[in-house]
């Protein structure tokens, strides 16, 4: 796609999307492929802004393609199938990935001097250039296929995920004692982040249990007869205003246990089940778009942090086309529920 007008930054983030599918995360997701993509980008003459605007919100794509860390832990929290959840976030998701490269086909034509172009690349190097990135092909597809399969649990599937990237990198040659060691250290130093924010949320739970808030906000809600519609856009529209301060995961831990209850007293015209998988759905969007919020969008930093020469406001610029591409989407989706739905009620 270089070859097109603003082609090498549509490829990062269809690039952004398939890495997103066997990795789980954001913030590893915009990470590793801002060390791939973003000195390609700046050597095509894209701006800085464009570069990591492009980059941190393709990074959003790593909790919205399923596997989800984030959609696990609302399942958990909501009560909800994973296997469901992540079914009904793959048409959300490529709408993402395709909405993301109509803002870049946009920008780069409203801003010429943006991005660049580089040579077309004949048909058979791009078939070699294919074959390249089959493990990334098959560790999604055991991956995926084994939880729909009932051949183990999500949280299994991560393991075999992890085992089929580890195997793959030792036949490659980067897995070595040393980058394994590395390995370990970044998983226990991340894990004892997360445990430390569950912990925290632990306790807030409790606190809820005891004094029956979120029931008590449910019935207030429920008896007010206020109408459905507006409850869930006021909801939504709170969780973008969160995603300004907050990280994703406390967003999650810290409000479904109180807006669920809630949203669950009101009548969508669908069934509980498929609410709780729309809902989901709906919250992760708005939660992605918290990443790559100003003042504390993750992305934006973790991006940054790998392009010292550009100034932390040229990100802010240059991520604004995504977030109206996001709100629209949700927009779609919550007008159009049966998008979200659809595959759920083909497959199962």
């Amino acid at each position: 796609m270089g070859h097109r007008k603003g082609g090498v930054a549509m490829a990062s983030v269809g690039a952004c999307a398939g890495f997103g599918a066997i990795c789980g995360s954001s913030l590893a997701t915009a990470a590793t492929m801002g060390q791939v993509a973003l000195p390609e980008l700046r050597r095509y003459g894209y701006s800085g802004s464009l570069s990591t605007g492009t980059l941190a919100a393709g990074g959003t794509l790593g909790i919205l393609i399923p596997p989800s860390v984030i959609l696990v832990i609302y399942a958990i929290l909501a009560e909800q199938n994973v296997a469901k959840l992540f079914v009904a976030a793959f048409v959300p998701g490529i709408l993402a990935m395709l909405g993301y490269m109509l803002a870049i086909s946009i920008y780069v034509r409203v801003f010429p001097n943006s991005g660049g172009v580089c040579e077309r690349v004949p048909y058979r190097e791009r078939f070699v250039a294919l074959r390249a990135v089959w493990p990334v092909l098959v560790v999604f597809l055991v991956v995926i296929g084994g939880i729909y399969q009932g051949l183990f649990t999500p949280t299994q599937g991560a393991a075999v995920g992890a085992f089929g990237t580890g195997l793959i990198a030792w036949m490659n040659g980067g897995l070595s004692w040393h980058t394994l060691m590395e390995a370990f250290k970044g998983t226990a130093m991340t894990t004892g982040m997360i445990f430390l924010i569950v912990l925290g949320a632990a306790v807030y739970n409790g606190f809820l249990a005891l004094t029956q808030v979120p029931q008590e906000v449910a019935r207030f809600v429920g008896e007010q007869g206020f109408n459905p519609w507006m409850v869930l856009t006021i909801v939504l529209i709170a969780y973008l205003l969160f995603g300004c301060v907050m990280d994703s995961l406390s967003m999650i831990l810290l409000t479904v246990p109180i807006f669920f209850p809630t949203m669950m007293m009101l009548d969508f015209g669908m069934s509980v089940e498929e609410f709780g998988l729309w809902f989901g759905i709906l919250v992760l969007i708005v939660v992605e778009v918290g990443l790559i919020t100003p003042p504390v969008g993750m992305n934006l930093f973790v991006i940054n942090t790998l392009s010292r020469d550009i100034p932390i406001s040229e990100t802010f610029k240059g991520v604004l086309p995504f977030v109206i591409t996001d709100i629209l989407r949700v927009v779609v989706l919550v007008v159009f529920p049966s998008i979200t739905l659809f595959a759920v009620r083909m497959l199962f």
